[in-house]
């Protein structure tokens, strides 16, 4: 699959070497998304529960919002990226560019969470701003409506999955992991 890839990459004038990084960081992106998506399935009702009135979290989400249990997706979201960075550096560094050894493995860690991070600020505007608009195209189609308030948070993450990874991609290879060769 990734020597199709590359082949096809440099019938269009893409360095067959970068293709195929780009190939195997799509691959942990996936393995990426599977966690953050599992994550963020596993807590997002607990969160809401907890953000409810009478919740755990209630009393001290309610000084800083009026509707509290719209944070229970940031929330669960928040945790599930912290997540999906950890496997995504793991797999990163000893699967896509294992010849990326000239720095330590703290220093690459640190690299990639600070694109990570600059990455979640993307994030998370894209989950606050996109999941109402998700949830409630959801909830006018009958046979989802039950199933609306997931589905429009699962929705806006496949959205801010997709933007951020072209962010992180670009970003860390060309800074976190800048001591790897362009050539064949």
């Amino acid at each position: 699959m990734v020597a199709i890839f590359t082949n096809v990459a440099n019938r269009f004038g893409i360095n067959p070497k970068e293709a195929e990084r780009f190939f195997k960081f799509a691959v942990v992106g996936v393995i990426g998304f599977v966690v953050d998506f599992g994550v963020l399935n596993l807590l997002l009702q607990p969160f809401a529960n907890a953000l409810q009135e009478g919740g755990l979290l209630n009393s001290a989400v309610a000084t800083i919002s009026n509707n509290p249990p719209s944070l229970a997706e940031e929330f669960a979201g928040t945790i599930s990226f912290i997540c999906a960075i950890i496997s995504n550096f793991l797999f990163n560094r000893f699967y896509t560019y294992p010849d990326s050894r000239e720095k330590g493995i703290v220093s690459q860690f640190v690299q990639f969470c600070l694109v990570s991070v600059a990455g979640i600020f993307i994030r998370i505007p894209i989950l606050f701003f996109t999941t109402p608009f998700f949830q409630n195209m959801m909830s006018r189609i009958e046979t989802f409506e039950p199933y609306a308030f997931r589905l429009g948070a699962n929705l806006a993450l496949i959205l801010a999955v997709i933007i951020v990874m072209f962010w992180n991609f670009f970003v860390n290879r060309y800074w976190t992991y800048n001591d790897v060769s362009s050539e064949i």
